[in-house]
């Protein structure tokens, strides 16, 4: 349920909501009315110029209900954490890449986001930028779930001293830099060394992430729900070869190897967080945060959004048993055979 952030004052528009529900695949349900929004945050992609107009209509309409409401347009960590803290629902403008940004500044504080895509894919978006004014109405009626996904922290040591961290939402990647030259990476799994990886770098993945790059890669596609970590090697090269899925609480430690001799860099969901040196220490285990998206879609939405987006549109049985059977004419009648 939304924590309760302190005294306000509530608006003139009180949509209720109820206790949690824990369902099987790690979502949530409102039941009886105990609580209402009063703090919304909005954030738009900054580089899209198309959501800006769409964050403003959507303030406005969530002003017009009595609910606080602040926009952020051109917005960083630092700037934005502050208001997420005292909010109770952030809704993201833009593609997967303004929802994975928003995820990992909204899971310290246990606040939940609703995605409206105004990207390319949007395999983390929920609302359409069409029709987002019926599904805004659907969630503050109390009209949806919550799914709540796994996260990776990821802790850099050089020395034995810890110098970065991160959270990520969709992957940890350690690879190449902008020479074509490959890597040599130690993997150690629950402090064992499992084996060195010799390619292009190693993508450590949750199942939100093994949709994205590990993919691409090769590796297998994980339900949303799972809490396993992902590996999937990069153009490996007469080493292994082969993804990974480890066991649910398993830690990944990679090490770059000592005869490493070009760059080496670390990405977290996309984006650069550290170049690494020979011996650094990369750790990455199950996030204490996970990511919690508001859905109004059926539970078992995630295999058609996955299928339409990866296949061409094929009509599902219904429509196809509506369509009646048209004879080629350029093909000759059949015959039975005996």
């Amino acid at each position: 349920m939304f924590g309760d952030r302190g005294n306000r004052s509530k608006g003139s528009f009180d949509a209720a909501f109820g206790p949690v529900i824990i369902g099987t695949h790690g979502e949530e349900r409102k039941a009886a009315p105990v609580q209402s929004f009063e703090h919304v945050g909005i954030l738009a992609h900054p580089l899209r110029t198309g959501t800006a107009p769409i964050a403003q209509a959507v303030a406005q309409a969530l002003q017009a209900k009595g609910i606080e409401t602040w926009v952020r347009t051109a917005w960083d960590a630092s700037r934005a954490q502050p208001l997420i803290e005292g909010s109770d629902l952030v809704i993201a403008i833009g593609g997967d890449g303004a929802m994975l940004r928003a995820a990992r500044l909204c899971a310290p504080a246990n606040v939940p986001t609703l995605g409206i895509n105004a990207g390319h894919l949007g395999f983390l978006t929920e609302v359409s930028p069409d029709d987002w004014e019926e599904s805004l109405d659907m969630v503050l009626a109390g009209d949806y779930w919550i799914e709540q996904r796994m996260m990776l922290r990821c802790e850099i040591r050089r020395a034995d001293v810890l110098f970065g961290h991160s959270d990520a939402l969709n992957d940890v990647v350690i690879s190449r830099g902008a020479v074509v030259r490959s890597i040599r990476l130690d993997a150690h799994i629950d402090g064992g060394w499992a084996t060195t990886y010799h390619g292009d770098g190693l993508i450590i993945a949750t199942p939100t992430g093994s949709t994205a790059y590990a993919l691409a890669a090769g590796g297998p596609i994980l339900p949303p729900e799972l809490r396993n970590i992902l590996v999937v090697p990069v153009a490996p090269h007469l080493t292994m070869d082969r993804p990974m899925v480890l066991a649910q609480g398993a830690t990944v430690q990679v090490v770059v190897d000592p005869h490493t001799a070009t760059e080496v860099v670390l990405t977290v969901d996309g984006e650069l967080i550290a170049s690494l040196e020979s011996s650094d220490h990369v750790t990455i285990r199950a996030s204490d945060h996970v990511s919690r998206f508001v859905r109004l879609r059926d539970r078992n939405y995630f295999y058609r959004s996955l299928l339409d987006r990866l296949e061409p549109r094929v009509p599902d049985p219904v429509t196809r048993a509506a369509v009646p059977k048209q004879a080629d004419s350029s093909s000759p009648p059949r015959t039975s055979r005996l």
